[in-house]
């Protein structure tokens, strides 16, 4: 950052040091994806401070492929691979038996709710955004029909509608602070990886097909998730304007399925078989983050009693009101009086 805002320089010296750190770093851990991710966020908005030019500087992009290849290599070891791609999307249709989404809807206290809220704003505030980059490398059916699923993520043209929107008004809902990434410093590293992993995949167009098997999975597990997350909502009765943003994914992700799968996938193997196994890749890779994900938050702390954000979260957002569902807030004034 120090860099990045020109209180320092990046030489060549620094650069072979960034790039031997990031041979050795964590593949999974918080300092290589906040470093990554800070990488890629001058591909979307920017980073405040930080000259928009620093985006292809070459110095910055080498230090940014040694990280991509850590982080690839490493996805590349721990999936099975192959072409066994209906295999991949049966499996994809079986609801896990130990997911959050579950957890939450059967037994999920309200601060469970918002810490799970705040781990996915990092993901949602750029719901869409990575696959917009697999629209121009793309041709035909399967362009087109990418480009009908795009046009539901972002409202259909209304602004008030585009998912991401929807997102910040549940945020605001459940009493959080709304603004892009606000919670970038509260969140580990397992969300910080799956949204590298979309900017990974949308920015290499030798990735194309693994970004298109990630979103193949993101919408095939989304509406079942979402019906999860409704039942949970209405149980804790939060505010509506945290049921909007899942009541719109339980419909519209139930169609993007099978857009998905009948032509934006079956089109593009069509005309580029050789992507199959690319394809399947990015549904591995995107099931095996979101397993870490499910790990280290349902099982490592709030199966523990503890919260699973990173210390830095704000105590003054942990504690008062802010625990209550906001109609809960509303019963639980009338009962003291």
């Amino acid at each position: 950052m120090d860099v990045l805002r020109g209180d320092a320089e990046l030489d060549g010296d620094m650069v072979e040091e960034l790039l031997r750190i990031a041979s050795t770093a964590a593949p999974y851990g918080d300092d290589l994806h906040l470093t990554l991710h800070t990488c890629y966020e001058l591909h979307y908005r920017g980073v405040e401070f930080v000259d928009p030019r620093w985006e292809w500087d070459p110095d910055l992009l080498r230090v940014r492929a040694g990280l991509e290849q850590r982080f690839l290599a490493t996805l590349r070891q721990d999936v099975t691979g192959g072409v066994d791609l209906e295999g991949e999307i049966a499996a994809l249709l079986i609801e896990p038996e130990d997911g959050i989404a579950r957890y939450l809807a059967e037994q999920g206290e309200w601060p469970e709710l918002r810490e799970f809220f705040i781990h996915r704003s990092i993901y949602h505030h750029k719901e869409a955004d990575p696959h917009a980059w697999v629209i121009p490398r793309l041709h035909g059916a399967a362009k087109a029909a990418l480009v009908a699923l795009e046009f539901d993520e972002f409202g259909s043209g209304h602004a008030d509608r585009m998912h991401a929107r929807l997102y910040a008004d549940l945020l605001t809902g459940a009493g959080l602070n709304p603004g892009y990434l606000h919670y970038l410093d509260d969140v580990p590293a397992p969300m910080l990886a799956l949204v590298n992993l979309m900017s990974l995949f949308g920015l290499h167009r030798d990735l194309r097909g693994a970004l298109i098997g990630q979103l193949t999975a993101a919408e095939i597990t989304s509406s079942p998730s979402a019906r999860r997350m409704l039942a949970a909502l209405r149980r804790l009765e939060a505010d509506p304007a945290c049921e909007r943003f899942y009541a719109e994914h339980v419909e519209a992700d139930a169609v993007h399925e099978q857009v998905m799968r009948r032509e934006v996938v079956g089109n593009l193997l069509a005309a580029e078989p050789e992507l199959t196994e690319l394809v399947v890749f990015g549904i591995q890779a995107s099931n095996l983050l979101e397993d870490h994900f499910n790990e280290l938050v349902l099982h490592h702390h709030w199966r523990a009693g503890q919260s699973s954000l990173l210390p830095s979260f704000s105590s003054e957002e942990r504690i008062g009101d802010a625990l209550c569902p906001p109609n809960q807030r509303l019963l639980n004034t009338a009962a003291s009086h």
